[in-house]
């Protein structure tokens, strides 16, 4: 009788265990999505727009770093969805937004890292208003090549240590080397289809990943985590390509539109309407 009930309550701490691990990941990201969200109340502070429309420079310079996400895929540079905000930032802002797309297809976080580090991108970073930042795919891609999902698992706290730390060692340097620049983090999303044999597994894992990248911004001051799974998600599989993974010009248009949507709405935490830094 013993023996029953430690193994019941070893297997209702195990069943917890997994379900902490599972779900509480989702549960933070759901309170942090909510505490981005902008109040209705009137208030002197900025929105990303106000902020760049009431700019005294005539330029903003937005620079992109990251993946092929931030490269685009087999698509024009002027379907991208970097060129795409651009124009759209500078439609409504008045002002002349000059993109520099810096994205590499097939990079890691940990190669951007180091990329990052040694000072290739300093002079570009130094010279930016904004930065868009996406990375991290392809070190998911790890995991997606292991045929045994339970060595995936096992792997998958230690690879999202690394994605964590290079990440956060990415946005320090940026801040270091530009203080006033926005920063701009993306989503990674899940472009499987529900009725993929991974969807289910990837549709768990992903909060925790993107997590990371929400508390990288929340300790980052000036930035925005576009919400890119409110467009891009298994609902809207027309806005992949035909490889299944990256967006198509029309995903690329509605990623570009979500961005936007969020400049519109969320406010700069350290521009106020009366205290504009010069």
């Amino acid at each position: 009788m013993k023996i029953i009930k430690y193994f019941l309550l070893l297997f209702l701490i195990s069943a917890l265990s997994i379900s902490a691990w599972i779900y509480y990941p989702q549960y933070q990201l759901n309170k942090m999505k909510q505490e981005s969200t902008p109040v209705t109340e009137k208030t002197n502070k900025l929105t990303y727009i106000d902020y760049y429309r009431t700019s005294p420079e005539s330029t903003i310079n937005h620079l992109a770093l990251g993946d092929s996400i931030i490269r685009g895929y087999r698509i024009s540079e002027e379907e991208n969805f970097i060129s795409q905000f651009s124009s759209k930032l500078g439609a409504e802002t008045g002002k002349q937004v000059v993109s520099q797309n810096e994205g590499i297809i097939g990079i890691t976080s940990e190669r951007l890292n180091v990329m990052v580090q040694d000072g290739v991108f300093d002079e570009e970073i130094k010279e930016a208003d904004l930065i868009t930042l996406n990375v991290g795919g392809n070190d998911i891609l790890k995991l997606v090549k292991k045929s045994d999902i339970y060595s995936a698992l096992k792997s998958f706290d230690s690879l999202q240590g690394g994605f964590s730390k290079n990440l956060s060692e990415i946005t320090t340097t940026i801040k270091e080397l530009n203080p006033k620049a926005t920063i701009v983090f993306l989503e990674l999303y899940n472009p499987m289809p529900t009725d993929h044999q991974f969807y289910s597994l990837a549709d768990k894992l992903l909060p925790k990943w993107n997590l990371m990248i929400y508390e990288t911004a929340k300790e980052t001051p000036s930035s925005i985590v576009v919400q890119t799974t409110n467009v891009i998600n298994s609902d809207n599989l027309q806005y992949l390509s035909s490889d299944g993974v990256h967006p198509n010009p029309l995903g690329n248009t509605a990623i570009s539109s979500q961005m936007m949507e969020q400049f519109e709405q969320q406010h700069k935490a350290d521009a106020v309407l009366a205290n504009r830094d010069k």
